[in-house]
């Protein structure tokens, strides 16, 4: 599948679906049903893009699933399921990822074939691991920020933290930058933990062991903005 036409498709649905309102009445493109269907479609048919050129590359590269999964510490399973477009990876695991098989984080995300971009807050490209109704369990989904700039040095990202009770910390390659917008995180980092509220920020080396969780049981919005 042309990942180029996939995106466009997503977004054309996005620009037509916001014309209408409730107050105009329902039509295919504004049943929430109907709409909520449609949405969910467009979203498998990106993850399972996704999925196909990271299998593509791996083969390419010449790894089996095991040694990939030994290069990047992502587990066997996780990885077979990235590839199907059943899962989107958080995104320190994206970086290992792209760092095994020799791309840029920005290949992994999306290429993106303009000079500049402008990004209307509605239309922002959203990834999440299991969709709308399941994110929570998950712990966060994110939305890229610039995923039609090419040639990207860094990667913006509007997170949403949801409650977890992960708490495990990691590492990986690059910098980031962490902008608390709405709702509390704690940031763990080394030995140092601390809760962020809106207004606060915190810049770290990734290779530090670090994590980011939702505080008090809400969801908290975070600007994250990473160096790969």
């Amino acid at each position: 599948m042309d990942e180029k036409k996939n995106v466009m498709s997503y977004e054309d649905f996005r620009e037509r679906a916001s014309d209408y309102g409730e107050d105009k009445g329902h039509d295919f493109l504004t049943d929430p049903a109907a709409v909520a269907e449609a949405s969910e479609k467009a979203e498998a048919e990106k993850a399972v893009s996704h999925g196909d050129m990271l299998r593509a590359t791996r083969e390419k590269r010449g790894f089996s699933l095991d040694e990939l999964a030994t290069r990047t510490g992502i587990a066997r399973d996780v990885l077979v399921q990235l590839e199907a477009g059943e899962f989107i990876l958080p995104l320190g695991q994206l970086i290992k990822l792209s760092k095994a098989l020799s791309l840029r984080m920005a290949d992994v995300i999306s290429t993106g074939e303009e000079s500049f971009t402008i990004v209307k807050s509605d239309q922002r490209q959203t990834y999440s691991r299991f969709g709308k109704a399941r994110e929570a369990s998950y712990g966060y989904e994110y939305q890229s920020l610039a995923a039609r700039k090419k040639d990207r040095a860094m990667e913006p990202f509007i997170v949403t933290l949801h409650p977890s009770g992960a708490d495990e910390p990691s590492s990986h390659d690059g910098q980031e930058f962490i902008y608390v917008l709405d709702g509390e995180m704690e940031v763990v980092i080394e030995d140092t933990r601390d809760v962020l509220k809106p207004g606060d920020s915190v810049y770290y080396d990734s290779t530090s062991m670090h994590l980011l969780k939702a505080h008090g049981g809400k969801p908290a919005k975070i600007l994250a903005v990473l160096i790969s």
